[in-house]
């Protein structure tokens, strides 16, 4: 079954299918819906998670092992599978296929792959991961399309925009989505829910002076640890809440990951940047030092303290939100201890 992005979320809300596969240029998409699949799951019981990233000399026997294991922990689990090339080669295509034509009990494969060309969509293993479950295919939004859903996405954050800022802020982010979440993000934070304006969107360009969670981003990426500790001071200083920080670190983290494990695919760095929308040149210097420092593997390991930090911010676990901040945002910044200049106290 065939699904467009928009109407995953319903689809979730009547059923799970054993099998997703979710594909496209378009990583925003693509990641969000790949996010409700596991959140859906999650709900459903499937609390048990293994994830593997296929990259040069990736052993597909490796899945079939994992789906034929039973988890002594969860009776349900999901396998969350990721093909940054989007091309599982002669090999993947013959498990991708036998695993579909028999997909075990309380086990839901989740396979994410960026862009295919037409001949990869119409392909044996495609149509039977369909025929199993749901495909989804994310295409990038049109220019005529983009004003539409900048209008929905502020309308979800409780944001009432006139056509005057929807249309500013499209002029802004160039067509870029994970831009666009950040500047309605960023927005929100500053004013709130309500009636936004074009002057309320020159006045979101215009404030650099405010400490704010996307320069706590920018600095770690560009590993300016002093910097994004006296940052993160200002933010809790502000009283923002920590769950706001993990929010934009862990969706940095989550783009990282992903395009990590197309760089070790083999794929070139300035082409996954491009593929990822990474545009300004300042931005693409902090990414490139990012992915230098910091391999897929890495990159998974940060995602997981994140999903800790998440557990004790709603205390769930035992520990303090913002000293794991702290540890999240120096080890992203490529330090591993805290300097002698700024102790894990002062921001405590």
């Amino acid at each position: 079954m065939q699904l467009k992005p928009e109407q995953v979320d319903a689809h979730l809300r009547k059923q799970l299918a054993p099998v997703y596969f979710i594909s496209g240029d378009e990583p925003l998409r693509v990641m969000e819906a790949a996010d409700a699949v596991r959140t859906a799951a999650r709900l459903q019981g499937y609390d048990e998670r293994e994830v593997m990233t296929v990259q040069t000399g990736f052993d597909w026997g490796s899945l079939m092992s994992e789906a034929g294991n039973l988890s002594l922990f969860s009776q349900r689990r999901v396998i969350d599978l990721r093909m940054p090339a989007g091309k599982p080669g002669a090999d993947g295509s013959k498990v991708l296929r036998s695993y579909a034509e028999h997909p075990p009990e309380d086990t839901l494969l989740l396979v994410t792959a960026g862009k295919m060309e037409k001949s990869a969509r119409e392909s044996k293993w495609v149509q039977a991961l369909d025929k199993a479950g749901v495909v989804v295919f994310v295409w990038p939004i049109n220019t005529q399309e983009f004003s539409a859903w900048i209008q929905r996405r502020m309308q979800q954050r409780g944001l009432q925009p006139s056509p005057d800022a929807v249309a500013l802020l499209a002029d802004r982010v160039e067509g870029n989505l994970l831009a666009c979440v950040q500047e309605i993000e960023k927005l929100y934070l500053l004013q709130g829910e309500g009636v936004v304006d074009a002057e309320a969107i020159l006045a979101l360009v215009a404030d650099n002076a405010r400490y704010d969670v996307f320069g706590l981003v920018d600095s770690a990426l560009s590993g300016e640890a002093a910097r994004s500790i006296r940052i993160l001071q200002g933010l809790h200083a502000e009283g923002i809440v920590p769950q706001i920080v993990l929010w934009a670190l862990s969706r940095e983290i989550r783009q990282l990951a992903a395009m990590a494990a197309a760089v070790a695919s083999g794929q070139p760095v300035q082409a996954v940047m491009t593929r990822y929308r990474v545009w300004p040149a300042t931005r693409k210097s902090m990414v490139t030092a990012a992915l230098q420092r910091l391999p897929a593997m890495r990159c998974n390991e940060l995602l997981q303290h994140c999903a800790r930090i998440d557990r004790i911010s709603k205390g769930q676990a035992a520990g303090n939100a913002w000293d794991e901040l702290l540890q999240l945002t120096l080890t992203l910044a490529g330090n591993q201890a805290l300097p002698d200049s700024a102790r894990m106290e002062q921001v405590s």
